[in-house]
């Protein structure tokens, strides 16, 4: 009762905020829905935009125009709860691969839970480190270690008022697991199964993770390392092989000990290193604000259990709006994931009848018509020739778009038809486009497989088998593996993995 009395008063106290309302920010790789101010969403993916030009400048790398099918998605959402609705509890921010927008979910504001005060910016700038590896380095097989400790040591990157950025700021939400006793030692972090890890060493990963990559990229002491050990990796090299670049493994743990212990160096770029274009930010129109609720669980993928509670708020929001492209086409793809195929025909139509640029809606449209073809066991080239006319409507639209090119290459399989070598190279482009997606990957380098392309399937795979997110994936690209070299399938242990971050 006092609690809530105090907090009364202080919304007393404090001043009105100013309405909000949602708002779309565009920039060169990332597109930001956000319930907020206009200049407040600028300023957030002002600072996206700016840390990605950070990553790229701390390393070198370029920086090559994207196609807006290729940019992140992030939905900005108002806090915690709203994204464990759609996550499920004990995710404070998720983000899913997506051969065409991939998402991130994040709090405004995230918190304390528990023993850890998350950032919401650092939950963001975590998951997009990952984004940008898969994307950056799409054939490189990272060890758990350093993707999640490469993640947390860009995560904490430090806007300063002058403009510059700096890597290299202690994980604060981590700081018990870095500084406290020794979870995770040097062997078993660098060698262990990440199923043979309890859930305090898993949480070390990170932390202990983090600490590693620090000091072998900012200790000064043994730089060339870490390359070193990454490249023996690439090349085949057992994680034991590898791991020989840096001596005597007893001698880097005690070093590690005194070195989280000290003061830490941070990296600072200058401002004027880190410009970037203009951001643009615009108000949704009536129709988006009204299917923004649908357009974010639309987002995150329907499950069946709540498909037709989904599709019916999607009716709706869009009845209003029967010439709005975005509405007619969210109320598509709930139509499909309700199945009730006619009705995504007659929206799909009346988005394409809005935008005859949508390629979504031509996709939408031939995922429904492919389905009721599968249901009644039609095999027919009529049909199928109809449906990937459409597709083809799609890809010529926009050509780098993975998703039709992915549609392209699946028609074959759920029509029981062989592949076509179009189809093949179709599919290998759409892994060009999107390396981030396992499903893409795996499909990739079975199509390689069946090629008797055996080398090259493995490039494609054995990032896969070492991605500490893996799951599933990851024990179907060890199988695919172990049958390229000759060797019995791994024990299916029934575990799949987790999906965090």
């Amino acid at each position: 009762m006092i609690l809530r009395c105090l907090t009364a008063l202080l919304l007393l106290l404090l001043p009105v905020a100013a309405h909000a309302e949602w708002m779309r920010a565009t920039s060169q790789h990332f597109v930001v829905y956000s319930n907020d101010r206009p200049e407040a969403v600028r300023a957030y993916a002002t600072n996206l935009e700016r840390y990605d030009k950070a990553m790229r400048t701390f390393r070198n790398l370029p920086d090559p125009p994207v196609p807006l099918s290729a940019r992140v998605t992030v939905y900005v959402l108002d806090n915690i709860a709203d994204v464990q609705r759609l996550s499920g509890p004990n995710v404070w921010g998720f983000y899913i691969p997506r051969p065409a927008e991939s998402v991130a979910f994040v709090p405004k504001r995230a918190g304390s839970q528990g023993y850890v005060n998350f950032d919401a910016q650092v939950i963001l700038l975590h998951e997009y480190a990952h984004h940008f590896m898969y994307v950056n380095a799409p054939n490189a097989s990272f060890p758990a270690w350093f993707t999640e400790g490469w993640a947390e040591f860009n995560s904490t990157a430090r806007f300063d008022p002058d403009g510059s950025i700096a890597f290299g700021e202690p994980p604060r939400a981590r700081a018990n697991m870095v500084l406290k006793g020794n979870a995770l030692p040097i062997r078993k972090l660098l060698f262990a199964p990440r199923d043979s890890l309890s859930g305090e060493e898993w949480l070390g990963m990170y932390a202990r993770g983090w600490l590693l990559v620090h000091y072998l990229t900012l200790g000064g002491k043994r730089d060339g390392q870490l390359t070193a050990y990454l490249i023996a990796l690439n090349q085949g090299k057992s994680p034991e092989e590898a791991a020989k670049v840096f001596g005597d493994l007893d001698a880097l743990d005690r070093e590690l000990g005194r070195y989280k212990l000290g003061t830490l160096r941070v990296a600072e770029l200058n401002p004027a290193a880190l410009a970037i274009e203009p951001v643009a930010v615009e108000p949704l129109n009536a129709a988006e604000a009204a299917m923004m609720d649908v357009r974010v669980r639309v987002a995150r993928g329907v499950r069946d259990k709540d498909a037709a509670g989904v599709y019916a708020d999607a009716q709706r929001a869009a009845a209003s709006y029967p010439n709005d492209p975005v509405a007619q086409l969210l109320l598509a793809e709930t139509a499909l994931s309700a199945k009730d195929y006619a009705a995504v025909d007659a929206a799909a139509d009346r988005a394409v009848a809005a935008d005859p640029k949508s390629v979504e809606a031509y996709l939408v449209k031939a995922r429904a018509k492919m389905a009721v073809a599968v249901a009644a066991g039609d095999q027919s080239k009529e049909s199928w020739n109809a449906i990937r006319r459409l597709i083809g409507i799609a890809n010529r639209t926009d050509p780098d778009d993975p998703e039709p090119l992915i549609a392209y290459f699946e028609s074959y399989a759920l029509a029981r038809q062989p592949p076509t070598p179009v189809s093949r190279q179709g599919l290998y482009k759409a892994f060009e486009l999107a390396p981030q997606v396992p499903f893409v990957r795996l499909k990739a380098a079975e199509s390689y497989l069946f090629e008797g392309k055996p080398e090259a399937a493995r490039t494609l795979l054995l990032p896969l088998v070492n991605s500490p997110h893996g799951g599933a994936y990851a024990k179907q690209a060890a199988a695919l593996i172990a049958r390229i070299d000759g060797k019995p399938a791994p024990a299916d242990d029934g575990k799949t993995g987790d999906g965090g971050d």
